[in-house]
């Protein structure tokens, strides 16, 4: 997974800054280096193996006035419990998952291979920790190779920063792909 941060003057859509010492910013005390692209400008990027990663997070953002602010997150994985055949027919198909909160919503995103389809595209909420495609979702696909994408997604405001504030977002994603047929007579 990619931990990517980006700190900008005064607003949203503010040109991008490059820390210079003494500013820096840490992720669990491991200081990250700066990097940047023509396009997204100065970001500070790290990679680390998911199954690691569940849990709290402290990031530390040092100013030039070396203020300090710090904020904490928490990570928690979605994951797929049920496990897919290579063949499905269309008929409702429940999937078990974990990593989502009661308040939580997952987008479920499914993809034929049938041009000019437009496939499902929605954000779904769970009964327990379980989520429907019904039949007449996957009845809307072509029979054949379909890609499945469960996304979840939060957005957090900064609590402690500095007064242009900002958000810490995180996206998560899990990919399947099966065969889909027509549904059993």
């Amino acid at each position: 997974m990619t931990i990517l941060l980006q700190f900008r003057q005064d607003y949203a859509n503010a040109r991008t800054l490059k820390l210079d010492p003494p500013s820096q910013v840490t992720l669990d005390g491991e200081v990250l280096k700066a990097d940047s692209t023509k396009i997204t400008g100065a970001f500070y990027e790290i990679q680390k193996q998911v199954d690691s990663f569940p849990g709290t997070h402290t990031i530390v953002f040092t100013g030039v006035n070396k203020t300090r602010y710090k904020e904490t997150f928490y990570f928690q994985p979605m994951q797929l419990l049920t496990s897919l055949p290579e063949t499905i027919p269309a008929e409702d198909l429940w999937l078990e998952l974990s990593g989502i909160g009661p308040d939580e919503k997952v987008r479920l995103v499914l993809t034929d291979t049938v041009f000019g389809s437009e496939g499902i595209d929605r954000l779904d909420s769970l009964s327990g920790n379980r989520l429907l495609i019904s039949r007449e979702d996957l009845a809307s696909l072509a029979p054949g190779p379909v890609q499945l994408f469960l996304v979840k997604e939060t957005n957090q405001p900064i609590k402690n920063g500095t007064y242009s504030g900002g958000n810490i977002f995180s996206s998560f994603e899990l990919r399947r792909e099966f065969i889909l047929t027509k549904p059993i007579d």
